[in-house]
Parts: structure tokens; sequence; C-alpha cells
């Protein structure tokens, strides 16, 4: 069966108009510099590298790892809380919706490419990194690996983000001169690492998402259990299998409507020829009843399991 085509603009509309927002110090991009207000002591809920010369607020991963090694303890909570309070009440919707680098890894696959890579072997393993980086390198690390005053680092930020590279030190550095005689090889490799990430994402639909984003694995425990919902009605779904091939994260709604790697793009509901599929906060159950007797082998797709 061929794949309904899914238009994506208007999300991606909206993505980029909260870009904007978070980004809106225009003046950063002239001068070259960062902006220092009161507003950046705020977290926005995507990732938005805090050097990014626009950028108005602070990315929640950077703050969470500058007060993990620090004594500003109040300032810990309040990064903690932000992010309990964002993931319980939404989940990944941030993911598909309110991400800068989302948007951009978005507009990358729609490049044309003789092969799009959709899952390979060791796909769903790999999927399990991302957990780890935000273990190791964005909690361990700067909490055990200090300076002499007991200081942690942004090992995440520093290491292997590649939304600092474009967002914030690809700017600053071409807007500061005097920067470049402080390059090195740790900018040299940082950008290797944006590179990739770009033609990965040309290939592979939101690599950085699936595999590496520590933000994205913080969301993803509160999927199933966010007041923001997916939710499929037996008694409307036909087991066609359309949401399931409309997804690019490759999750299956009719198995887990709420699965963590779901970033609530809503492609699924879009295909759903029924209408079975619906988001929302505070919904009923509208798992009541099974689909018509023999319906669901007539409309399993040819080689998936009966």
């Amino acid at each position: 069966m061929a794949k309904k085509k899914t238009r994506e603009w208007p999300r991606h509309g909206i993505q980029a108009l909260w870009a904007l927002l978070t980004n809106s110090y225009l003046i950063g991009f002239v001068q070259g510099k960062i902006y220092k207000g009161k507003l950046k002591n705020l977290c926005v809920p995507g990732m938005n590298c805090y050097s990014c010369p626009g950028a108005v607020g602070s990315c929640p991963i950077g703050s969470l790892q500058a007060v993990i090694g620090s004594w500003n303890f109040k300032f810990a909570f309040y990064v903690a809380g932000f992010l309990v309070f964002v993931g319980a009440l939404i989940g990944r919707f941030v993911c598909g919706w309110l991400c800068p680098f989302g948007l951009i890894q978005d507009l990358l696959h729609k490049i044309p490419f003789p092969k799009k890579v959709k899952t390979f072997r060791g796909d769903k393993l790999l999927r399990k990194l991302k957990y780890v980086i935000l273990l190791v390198f964005v909690i361990l690390l700067p909490l055990f690996l200090v300076d002499v005053l007991g200081q942690g680092a942004p090992y995440f930020c520093k290491l292997l983000c590649p939304v600092g590279t474009l967002e914030g030190g690809i700017p600053l550095v071409l807007l500061n001169k005097s920067m470049h005689s402080a390059l090195g090889w740790l900018y040299a490799w940082k950008n290797v690492l944006l590179v990739v990430t770009i033609l990965l994402s040309i290939m592979i639909y939101r690599p950085f998402c699936k595999y590496i984003c520590p933000l994205g694995a913080i969301y993803s425990v509160f999927n199933p259990i966010s007041v923001f919902k997916y939710q499929v009605a037996e008694d409307k779904c036909i087991h066609c299998g359309a949401c399931a091939r409309a997804c690019s994260m490759q999750v299956d709604p009719v198995q887990s409507a709420n699965h963590p790697e779901c970033i609530r793009c809503g492609r699924c509901k879009k295909a759903c020829p029924t209408g079975a599929i619906t988001s929302g906060c505070f919904q009923p159950n509208l798992r009541h009843s099974a689909a018509p007797k023999g319906q669901a082998e007539r409309d399993t797709p040819a080689g998936s399991a009966p």
C-alpha cells in the first residue's frame, strides 16, 4: 500500500515561530554577543544553546550540567522541577513541536537522497545510547569530574553537542575575529560531529533525537504518564497499519500510543482513515472494545505478524 503523504508545514510553521521567539535577541547576531539579561535565568523546553547570539533563555540540559557540579542547590531544584513539570505535562511533544534543532533535522530530512534509511539492524539497541549519554555526560561527569574548586563542567555541551556548535560556536566565531586564535582541536572535533549529524539527518529521520539527545531521554520517561496523551479508539481502529507506516520514529500507535520514542508530531492522526487516534489532556479511556471479528486479519499489511 502506498504511503499517504502527510502535510507537515503547519507543524513546521509552529516550530519556526517558537524558534524565532526563543531566539529573538536579533541584535546579538549583529554584535556577536550573547544576551545576558534576566530572561536568561529561565529555561526553554527544547534544545537551544545558551551561547546562541539570539537566545533569550537557557538550554535545560546545559543548565542541568551547570548546577549538578555546583553548590547552587536552589537553582538545581528549579532546573529539575522545570524538566519534571514539562515532562509530566506534555512529554516529548516538546521534541515534535518546540525544539529548534528538531526543526532543523526535519528540514534536512526533506533533502532528496537515493535511499532513505528508515531502520537498520541494531537500531533499537542504539536508541538506548541517549540514556547512557544522559547518565554519563550530563549527570556523572559533572558531578564527579570537578576542578580544584569543586566545580563540574558541562561535558555534554563541551564534547558532544552539535546543537551548541551550530547555534553558538559557529556564529560567535564568525562574528568575533578575536576568537579565531583560540580555536583548537575541540572546535574542530565539534564541527566534525555537526557535519556527521547533518549528513545522517538527510539519510535518517532525526538521528540526534533517536540516538543522542539527553533531553529527549528525560522527556521520553514521561510519555506514558504525561497529562497530554495519544489514544487509539479500538472500536474505530481497523488495523490497517497506516499509522505505523506514517510514523518516522518507527512507533506503532496501536501497540503503544504513548511510546517513549513518540515525538507527538501528529503524523499518525493524519494518516488514520477512521479518525481512531486522538490526542489531548485528560482524555477518557477509549480502549473499550476490540475491532470487529476477522477485521484485524483482513486488514493486516502483507509481511506483518498475524
